[in-house]
């Protein structure tokens, strides 16, 4: 998977996410579990900015079973996604 579409800062937190269901960091965790007040309020400049850019990303790149409510994270972190 090409992970280059992300913030630089990004890609290594979503790719051991994705391929190997490590928890992200607050900001990441936030977006995939689609809580917009709780990823604004955790992200800094940059991300703010990009944040369409990464939701993007996610929904075009991203396993659908990976992201979109709080109890889809859990399940794939727990490795039932």
């Amino acid at each position: 998977m090409d992970y280059s579409g992300l913030p630089e800062l990004l890609r290594d937190g979503m790719q051991r996410y994705i391929e190997s269901q490590i928890r992200t960091g607050s900001f990441l965790e936030c977006v995939l579990k689609n809580d917009l007040f709780g990823a604004l309020g955790k992200a800094d400049d940059l991300n703010r900015y990009r944040l369409f850019e990464i939701c993007s990303w996610i929904y075009n790149n991203a396993p659908g079973e990976c992201y979109g409510s709080a109890e889809k994270v859990e399940r794939w972190i727990a490795g039932r996604g």
